[in-house]
């Protein structure tokens, strides 16, 4: 890909352009931040890894927003971050203002491009770009599900002792604490996880995964969790850029699927060259449908609130 755009150049967005760079995910990586010089010393403290990761992405960085032009994709990482005790919904304002200003000049500098929201709240977040951009759904969506998934397999990788490459976990549903977890697409090698699981040990899984970024956000006091986010991006990155076709969690505007219209949830779909390509429908157990309500409730509670 030519030119992809990275804005918010805090430690989310520091950890994805890195991990685009090693990647070789784009020719060009600009990373834009209010501190035009912040993000100018973080773009040349990754370029100057490229000769040690064998990568020659061309890397700027700026406040300067007409950077965005030609950009074909734009992950949006601006934002504030939690602070130990806030919810996502804490933040929920003060980003909703940050994420008009940014679709504001996505949509005159760089109108053909793919928005890939990770700020948070991210369901409403996501939500909210849509509404202002006025995009197709396929061209704005968010990241949720990925990072939430890759938690999970974490988890279940340490209870069990088993490879976390053999695992992959599924998780739906709005971010965090109103995640839905399904567990029975869940597999170790295509093995159902309840094999290796006792349903305790299930439980405290899905709780620990539930609050996986409060527990980062505790423990470091001073950061939130970065690595892990910017990971899940670039995976999701990828498969648009190679057109991979891969089925992955995605905060996707829904348009009668399961029953819902007008929202932002997470749900498996296909990404590749055109996006968010297809949602694919999961047929959910009583239990599922209950959350995945509960979760889309939540979120339109949040959506409400927006001016």
């Amino acid at each position: 890909m030519d030119k992809i755009a990275i804005v918010g150049g805090g430690r989310v967005g520091e950890a994805t352009t890195l991990f685009l760079a090693q990647q070789h995910l784009a020719k060009e990586l600009v990373l834009l931040d209010v501190k035009g010089d912040y993000a100018a010393g973080t773009a040349l403290d990754i370029a100057e890894t490229s000769s040690l990761f064998r990568f020659d992405s061309r890397i700027i960085g700026s406040s300067d927003m007409s950077l965005l032009r030609d950009a074909q994709i734009v992950v949006v990482t601006a934002g504030f971050p939690r602070k130990p005790g806030m919810s996502r919904s804490d933040v929920l304002q003060s980003n909703v203002q940050i994420i008009d200003a940014v679709v504001e000049n996505v949509v005159k500098y760089a109108p053909n491009s793919i928005i890939l929201v990770v700020s948070n709240p991210v369901d409403i977040i996501t939500y909210r770009a849509f509404k202002q951009a006025r995009f197709p759904r396929n061209r704005i969506f968010g990241q949720a599900g990925v990072l939430d998934s890759a938690r999970m397999a974490t988890f279940i990788a340490q209870e069990t002792g088993y490879s976390a490459k053999d695992i992959n976990a599924m998780v739906l549903g709005g971010h965090g604490d109103a995640m839905v977890p399904m567990m029975r697409y869940t597999t170790i090698n295509g093995i159902g996880v309840e094999h290796f699981l006792t349903p305790e040990q299930t439980a405290a899984i899905i709780e620990r995964t539930r609050h996986g970024g409060a527990e980062v956000l505790k423990l470091k006091e001073i950061s939130s969790a970065y690595q892990a986010p910017g990971a899940a991006t670039a995976e999701m990155v990828d498969a648009i850029v190679h057109d991979r076709k891969r089925v992955l969690p995605t905060v996707s505007i829904l348009e009668g699927e399961y029953g819902e219209h007008d929202i932002a949830m997470g749900v498996p779909a296909v990404l590749g060259k055109f996006g968010m390509e297809k949602v694919i429908e999961l047929e959910l157990n009583a239990d599922e449908k209950k959350m995945f309500t509960d979760s889309i409730n939540g979120v339109r509670q949040d959506v409400a609130l927006l001016p």
